[in-house]
Formats: C-alpha cells, structure tokens, sequence
C-alpha cells in the first residue's frame, strides 16, 4: 500500500467515521436520559437530507438545511410524545419493537412523500469533480464540510452538557430519574429534549453528508446499524466513546477493502460489533453498569 492510497482510505474513514459517531451519540443522548435504545435514530438523518433536497428548490442552501433541522426536530418530538411518553417501565424487548416499528413507519412514509430514488444537495463548495490534494491523495471539499461541522456539534454538545442548566439537568436526569423529579426537573420534558437533540444532530449530519454519499428513502436503516456499533464500542452511554467508536469503525471499514472484497464492507460493522458484545460488553470507555443491562 502506498502512502497516497493510505492518505486516500484515511480521509474517506475519518469523513464515515464522524457521521457514525454523530448517529452513535444520538443513541447515547436518548439512551442516557430514557434508558431506551432508538433503534430509529438512522431515520432522522435519512429525514434531514430528504426534506433539505426538497426545500432547496424554492428556498437557499442554508434556509432549506435549517428549516429541515427544525422540522426534523419536530418530528423527533412527535416521535417520543406519540409512541414513547405514554409507556409507563416498558421491557426492553418492547421499547425496540416499537422503535423498530417506528423507523419501519418512518421509512414507509417517506418512501411515499418523495420515491425509491437517490437525492443529494449540491456541494457547500467546489462541485463534484472538486479536489483539495491532502499529502498524495485528492479529497472532495465537502469532507471538510463534514468533519467540521460534526466535529463542531460534538463540542457543542459537550458544552452544553456541562456548562447550560438544560444540560445539567438532562444529565441529571441520566444520573436518577427519581432523584431529579425530586429536585423539581421535569423529567418528561427532558426525554423530549433528548429526542429534539438527537434529531437535530442527525439532521444535520444527514445534510451535509448528502452530497457524497447521497440519501434516500431507506438510507437511515444501515446508518443506524453502523451507528448502534460504534456505540456499542465506544461504551453505550459514553458521549466521547461513541465518538471514537465511530471513528474507528470508520477506519476499519475502509481499510476492510484492501484485504477483502467491497461487498463484505458491511459485514465489518456486525462482525465488530459482535466481537465488542463477546470480549468486552462495556466498550471502549462504557460503564459496567451499561454492560450489565446489554447483558440482559
């Protein structure tokens, strides 16, 4: 392997691997507050894109990418008051058939709002045959676009976890859900805050990595399929390992093409997860407790 072929599987990992640490911190968000795993997380990636492609035919490129966050965010908050509020300690195996249900429905609708065909946004800068040479490989201006401003929105998650009151108390809320009510939070309205953040953030990231990988009506079932791994290996639960849980299934992902066929480059994601759950339920940065309840 050349050193340019190496930049060149470097850079197309880091671009997936911060989109699926982006979807994998969704999981966490809500996981965190509620305990539940959303397994229709990867839909609201699949939601932002679609609704941008659509906007930005009457309106400019950054008023169609926020007014889809917006209403992406809405519907994550329909989402938790239509099929999850109501729930009063369900199991686990219910909490995912319903989540499942729910990206099955997702899926559904969107599939007859817009079609079976791939969408994209026009690139934030350059176009399609645009490149930026990075050592010996020739990378698409937009993978900056996409580093940035997941890279950015895992800061400012963090800031807001630690140093805003609706953070605090969301982590609160994490930390003992009795406790918090106890202290005067409102935990319902925090588990819809944990929906409305993880729908953003996907939104987001469904948008600007639309123009490369490009996004239709089913595309959010393998996004949180990758997404579910990385959490899983950073520790489900952990903010910072499923960020670099994504990262390094990213990694591994396109590395995997070197040594294997494309069409197994899927596979990877399940083989790891796989291997993360039998060697070490906890994750890389997990909690025991975490692991204990994957146990079960």
């Amino acid at each position: 392997m050349t050193s340019d072929i190496f930049l060149q599987f470097c850079a197309a990992g880091v671009t997936y691997g911060v989109i699926y640490g982006v979807v994998a911190i969704g999981f966490t968000i809500i996981y965190n507050t509620t305990g539940i795993i959303n397994f229709a997380q990867g839909e609201f990636l699949m939601l932002g894109g679609m609704t941008a492609v659509s906007l930005h035919r009457h309106l400019p490129l950054p008023l169609a990418i926020a007014a889809a966050v917006a209403l992406t965010m809405v519907a994550g908050a329909l989402i938790e008051v239509l099929f999850i509020r109501w729930l009063h300690r369900p199991s686990v195996l219910r909490m995912i058939m319903i989540t499942i249900g729910v990206s099955i429905l997702v899926r559904e609708v969107a599939l007859h709002v817009w079609d079976e065909k791939s969408h994209a946004l026009p690139h934030f800068t350059g176009d399609a045959v645009s490149a930026v040479a990075l050592g010996g490989a020739k990378v698409s201006p937009q993978v900056f676009w996409v580093i940035g401003v997941c890279g950015a929105m895992v800061l400012l998650l963090g800031f807001f976890f630690r140093a805003t009151p609706l953070g605090r108390q969301m982590r609160a809320c994490a930390l003992n859900r009795d406790a918090a009510r106890l202290c005067g939070i409102n935990a319902r309205n925090m588990v819809t805050l944990s929906f409305v953040l993880s729908a953003g953030m996907g939104a987001l990231a469904g948008c600007v990595v639309s123009p490369i990988t490009f996004v239709q009506y089913d595309s959010g079932t393998a996004l949180a399929i990758k997404g579910f791994t990385a959490a899983i290996l950073g520790g489900l639960g952990s903010t910072a390992g499923g960020a670099a849980g994504g990262l390094v299934l990213g990694l591994l992902e396109s590395f995997s093409v070197w040594w294997l066929p494309a069409a197994y480059k899927d596979a990877v994601a399940i083989a790891l997860m796989l291997g993360v759950l039998f060697v070490r339920p906890s994750g890389i940065l997990g909690s025991a407790e975490a692991a204990r309840l994957r146990e079960h």
